[in-house]
């Protein structure tokens, strides 16, 4: 486990990093922190076609940008060079919470 991320990864170790970047470019609008330091991302899976499946959450059920948020990780995923497609899931088990911020974003956030 990673940041709170449980990652189940298959595929160039490369293209995981590469993800991984991508994400911290997400953010939700209410929170200055990136969603891969928020924690939420539970799972990036990468097949060996490179097909890309994020597993995420949001903050909360009633999110502002439940329906947007999504959608945006997906398209940013399958730009990346090398990404066949990519799928994204929002799931709510576990259901978030703040412990899952990794120490860098409990520090932004002033938690700590």
């Amino acid at each position: 486990m990673e940041n709170g991320v449980t990652e189940e990864v298959k595929g160039e170790g490369g293209l995981k990093e590469k993800i991984i970047d991508m994400l911290t470019t997400c953010f939700d609008p209410e929170i200055p922190v990136n969603i891969y330091e928020l924690g939420l991302i539970y799972n990036i899976d990468i097949d060996d076609q490179n097909m890309v499946t994020i597993k995420m959450t949001l903050t909360s059920p009633m999110c502002p940008v439940a329906g947007s948020l999504p959608p945006e990780v997906q398209e940013k995923v399958k730009r990346i060079p090398g990404v066949l497609d990519a799928k994204v899931d929002v799931v709510w088990e576990p259901p978030w919470k703040p412990e899952m911020m990794s120490e860098a974003a409990k520090l932004q956030l002033g938690m700590m």
